[in-house]
Order: structure tokens, then C-alpha cells, then sequence
């Protein structure tokens, strides 16, 4: 099998593994003793996140990707040049392209340093438990690369902060046609009224990703006769500026007045890294290697770089095959062509940051 054949065929054999978020650790194995299997040393560390490590050193260069996936099936199948499947975007794509991509590498390269590839468990939920076992365990890197769909011939440069919350408020029954709102009522003005507040802070005109953006991802009504519940998460996504506490306190301070319980899941803070840097170069030259024309862009969206950064602070970037706007949607699909030429690209990153280090030629 040929270096493209082998590359597309682990990402088809990734995609066919169901690895839905909280239910990694079988499709991790399985991907682990295939890797083996093709001379690579993979492992699965204690929170089921996949490793993949190269070099005869400690790893200088981390890339951190996701295993994991929301759900919903995506039938797996190549059609018209395009690979179907959950996960070919968001982001075993980036994931698989990555580990392709140092499969490539002579081992001579590597000699004096080290490359590891993480593919995190958790990272589309709450929490991100993977993400956040990474950096209690294993050192900082000198560099970092998100494995995220950003276009094969572009990188990511920045993602959006996010606060996370789950609110709730219970009054006892009473019959719709009385004169007191229902527990809906009352959640419903607590959130407009947050809306209201969180969009206030927005410049008139300000492009989205310099904007706050609330949005309810969820909404419950029950009752059982006796007493009636109303629930919603929600989430609000911050411009580099806005600080998530700040956020959290609009949430809490507006919760008495209108009896609802307020409970933070997640106060992360927006990312950004410079045009340039010594990552930029290698991903731009390798880009253009392949007949492309580098570009950049900030995505509106969260990644596991909100949550490593507190600890990880090194360079980093977001990098991977994919339109982003197929995440999570019934028709994920990422070209044939794309995903090979961002192994190619990764390949050559990888050789240009091991000359960087050493400060010599590969050749």
C-alpha cells in the first residue's frame, strides 16, 4: 500500500469507529494496535486519550486533536472525490493527517528531538476531560498545533473564548390561566434579560469575532402536578477582549431577582497568536510547496487551545484539511485530494521545525 492509500485508508478506518464524547476507549484502542501494527509507537494514556510519539528525544512539538465526536451517523463511503463520514471535518480529518504526516518522516530526522500527536477525548463536551489530563501529565512543548479543520492551505490563528452555563428555576403547580408567570416565564426573562445585557457590550458594527455572542443550546419544561421545573444551558462565545469572569457575573448577578439557579460549566478566554513566528513560516512555505496560497483566519468557534493555554503557553496555531462549516452536520465530508495534500504539509512542518530546533538541514 502506498503512503496516500495507507493515510486515506486510517482515516477511513477512523471515521468507521464510533467515538461519540464519553465513549472513546474501544475506537482508541483499536486505532492504537493499527498504528502499531504500521511501525509507529501509539499509546493510550490514563483518560483514553490517543498518543502517537516519534523521535529519539522528548517531544519539542505537540499536536493536540480530538478523538472524540458529537453523535449522529454519517454512512462512511468516497463518493465524487469526497470521503463521508463523522469526524472526516471535526476532526479526525486534522487528526489523521497529522499522524500521517509523521509516518512519512525518515527517522533520522528526528534523532535529536521528538513529535507527539494527542488525540484528545472529550473535547465536545463539557469539560474537555482529555484536553485537560494532557497538561497534568505530560511537560510543555516548545510549540503547539491544534489539529482543527482550518483549510489545507490556511491556519487558525485564534478562537473565540466561551462561557458555559446551566439555569434553572421551580415554582409549585398552579393552573396557565392564573394571574403568576410559570417557571418558562420566568426563565425566559432571565435569559433575555442576560441577551440584553451581554449584547450591550457589543461596538456598533464589530465583525463576530470581536463580538459576544449568547445563544441558548438547550431549553426543558417539566412538572409532575405538584411542582413545575424549567432548565436551559447556555452558551456565550467572547471576542479576545471580554473576560469570561465578567460573564459569569452578569449571569449571577441578574439570577435573584428572578429565582433561577445559576450554575458555570466552563469560563474559558479567547486565544490569538501573531501572523509570524517560526510555525507560521513552516506552515506558509509548506503550503506553498504544494501549490497553495498560504492564508490565515480566527475562528468564531472554541478548541482544546482555550483549555491548554493556561498551562501550555508556547507558540501556537490551528491547523488542518476541512471546511469548517460541515462540523457537525449531516453532510460532513472532506476531499480525497485535500486531506493528502495536508499530510504533505504536515510532513514538511515537521521537517522545517526539527531544522529550526537544530539549527541544521535534515539533508
Amino acid at each position: 500500500m502506498d503512503e496516500a492509500s495507507w493515510a486515506l485508508n486510517l482515516l477511513e478506518r477512523s471515521v468507521q469507529l464510533p467515538s461519540v464524547s464519553g465513549s472513546e476507549a474501544e475506537a482508541v484502542g483499536e486505532l492504537v494496535a493499527y498504528l502499531k501494527d504500521a511501525g509507529m509507537h501509539a499509546w493510550q494514556d490514563d483518560a483514553h486519550n490517543l498518543v502517537v510519539d516519534a523521535g529519539d528525544a522528548p517531544p519539542s512539538l505537540y499536536v493536540l486533536g480530538h478523538i472524540d465526536t458529537v453523535a449522529g451517523h454519517v454512512p462512511v463511503e468516497q463518493r465524487d472525490g469526497q470521503l463521508y463520514g463523522r469526524g472526516t471535518v471535526d476532526a479526525k480529518g486534522p487528526l489523521m493527517a497529522a499522524i500521517a504526516g509523521l509516518k512519512r518522516l525518515d527517522p533520522a530526522v528526528l534523532r535529536q528531538t521528538g513529535i507527539r500527536v494527542i488525540g484528545a477525548v472529550g473535547e465536545e463536551a463539557p469539560g474537555s476531560v482529555g484536553a485537560h489530563h494532557a497538561v497534568r501529565t505530560m511537560q510543555p512543548p516548545d510549540w503547539l498545533v491544534i489539529a482543527e479543520p482550518s483549510g489545507w492551505d490556511r491556519v487558525a490563528l485564534g478562537y473565540k473564548g466561551l462561557v458555559r452555563a446551566d439555569v434553572a428555576t421551580a415554582r409549585a403547580s398552579e393552573h396557565s390561566a392564573g394571574p403568576n408567570p410559570s417557571a418558562s416565564d420566568r426563565l425566559v426573562e432571565y435569559l433575555s434579560s442576560v441577551r440584553q445585557a451581554l449584547l450591550a457590550w457589543n461596538a456598533e458594527g464589530a465583525r463576530l469575532f470581536d463580538s459576544v455572542q449568547p445563544s441558548i443550546l438547550k431549553l426543558s419544561h417539566t412538572h409532575d402536578g405538584l411542582e413545575e421545573h424549567a432548565s436551559a444551558r447556555v452558551g456565550v462565545r467572547l471576542p479576545p477582549d471580554c473576560d469570561p469572569q465578567e460573564v459569569a457575573d452578569v449571569f449571577k448577578q441578574q439570577a435573584p431577582a428572578h429565582g433561577v439557579e445559576v450554575r458555570i460549566l466552563e469560563a474559558l478566554p479567547a486565544v490569538r497568536s501573531p501572523a509570524d513566528g517560526a510555525l507560521q513560516r513552516a506552515f506558509r512555505g509548506a503550503i506553498r510547496a504544494q501549490g497553495g496560497r498560504p492564508g490565515r483566519s480566527v475562528k468564531t468557534g472554541t478548541s482544546d487551545w482555550n483549555v491548554v493555554r493556561r498551562v501550555w503557553d508556547v507558540p501556537t496555531l490551528a491547523y488542518g484539511p476541512g471546511d469548517s462549516s460541515l462540523d457537525h452536520t449531516p453532510n460532513e465530508h472532506v476531499a480525497v485530494d485535500e486531506f493528502e495534500r495536508a499530510v504533505r504539509v504536515w510532513q514538511a512542518v515537521y521537517v522545517a521545525m526539527v531544522e529550526h530546533l537544530t539549527g541544521k538541514p535534515t539533508q
